[in-house]
């Protein structure tokens, strides 16, 4: 006999036992609902066992020889430190990310809210063919735009805009689903009592959408930082430090690149390589932490339960 709600878990048990004894199509879902948990913990265990692995193998080839002049000095032959990428690597995703969230951001808010459908759904799917397009050609395309036709040759500027290029689609996607999926009940009755569609945006929608739109700018910066194509066409290399946004730069990414295939002789550049790749999954992961403690915090603000 099935027991009354206010049972315990031992007693709800023994009812699923009850119902399953009684019932062969009972049996059989919860053999697949056992069989579908397991295949989801292999799966799990398949794709983060390689990362681990991987995180791992850098971390032990890189923490241990890491010292104060990884950080301040500056690469020369065969031998220095990191500071010419990492100073280069923060100034090309800052400048990228600024044009990359200016233009995502406002192209979401008109294919959201402004935008007649038929110009929202190409819109739409600009941005998707966009974010599928190879780094390899969107880096092509800057070194004959920026370098090129400009004339600029190798710049702290061209590499920029050209990872922003990759970047656009993400924020611009992510700021488009974020307003689109304000309430319209919300949208109608702020309009109904008055308000200007600016004034709407600005009280009303923009603090609904902005944890998701954080998380495109986040998801576009960590995107960013794992690109190399982009900007060896276009923002070149120097080991020198940063001078202008219109003099070459260097990368971590570029470090792995040009450092990892050197021979076993020249050991100094394979170390500050694999430091390169540890900072950067370090970046990335502080980048993902950070999101995550501003959008709960936010959210947690939004509800009135925050401090």
């Amino acid at each position: 006999m099935i027991r009354d709600r206010g049972a315990g878990p031992t007693a709800l048990a023994a009812d699923g036992a009850e119902l399953a004894a009684v019932s062969p199509r009972l049996r059989h879902r919860l053999r697949l609902d056992g069989i579908v948990r397991w295949a989801l913990l292999g799966a799990f265990a398949a794709v983060f066992f390689p990362l681990f692995d991987m995180i791992y193998w850098v971390s032990v080839r890189a923490v241990p020889k890491f010292t104060l002049a990884t950080f301040t000095e500056y690469q020369v032959g065969n031998a220095g430190g990191l500071a010419a990428m990492i100073e280069g690597t923060f100034v090309l995703i800052g400048l990228a990310t600024a044009f990359a969230t200016s233009i995502g951001l406002i192209a979401g808010i008109y294919t959201a809210e402004y935008a007649p459908p038929a110009v929202a759904r190409i819109g739409r799917l600009a941005g998707n063919v966009l974010a599928g397009i190879p780094a390899i050609v969107i880096g092509y395309f800057g070194y004959f735009l920026f370098a090129l036709y400009t004339g600029w040759g190798y710049t702290t500027l061209g590499g920029a805009l050209t990872l922003s290029v990759l970047m656009v689609p993400f924020v611009y996607r992510t700021a488009d689903l974020a307003f689109s999926s304000v309430p319209a009940s919300q949208r109608e009755a702020a309009l109904a009592l008055g308000a200007r569609r600016h004034q709407y945006l600005r009280r009303l929608a923009w603090p609904i959408a902005l944890p998701t739109v954080l998380t495109g700018v986040f998801l576009a910066m960590a995107i960013g930082l794992g690109e190399t194509a982009p900007l060896v066409y276009t923002a070149g290399w120097s080991n020198t430090p940063w001078t202008g946004l219109f003099s070459p730069t260097s990368f971590l990414t570029g470090a792995i690149w040009l450092f990892y295939e050197q021979p076993p002789t020249l050991g100094a550049l394979l170390t500050l390589a694999f430091q390169a790749a540890f900072l950067l999954i370090v970046i990335v992961v502080a980048l993902n932490l950070g999101l995550q403690w501003l959008a709960d915090r936010y959210r947690r603000r939004l509800r009135g339960l925050g401090a």
